[in-house]
């Protein structure tokens, strides 16, 4: 695993901080993904498609452009960048 070495007078405090801001990352980004997960399910429920349906169908050109389903596009791609996100901190380790 790669590591990142950082040299400073007081390295405890250093990596208290660094371990409090993934935490408050991770929360973030939790928070995130449940806002964007609830906003999927209400498209799904208005349109009675799933969103990988949807889009599926939306690549097919069985669907007219509107900023509604922008929308939706957007918040898929959301949800998969924010799902990334949230492996890399996972990722994190702040071994001694």
């Amino acid at each position: 695993m790669p590591e990142l070495k950082i040299k400073c007078q007081n390295p405890e405090s250093l990596k208290i901080f660094f371990q409090d801001m993934v935490k408050k990352e991770l929360s973030l980004i939790s928070s995130s993904i449940k806002r964007t997960e609830k906003r999927l399910l209400e498209f799904e429920a208005k349109y009675h498609l799933s969103t990988n349906e949807f889009l599926q169908k939306y690549e097919n050109d069985e669907f007219e452009e509107t900023l509604e389903l922008d929308e939706w596009i957007g918040e898929s791609i959301m949800l998969e960048r924010l799902r990334k996100e949230l492996e890399i901190y996972k990722g994190v380790d702040f071994a001694d």
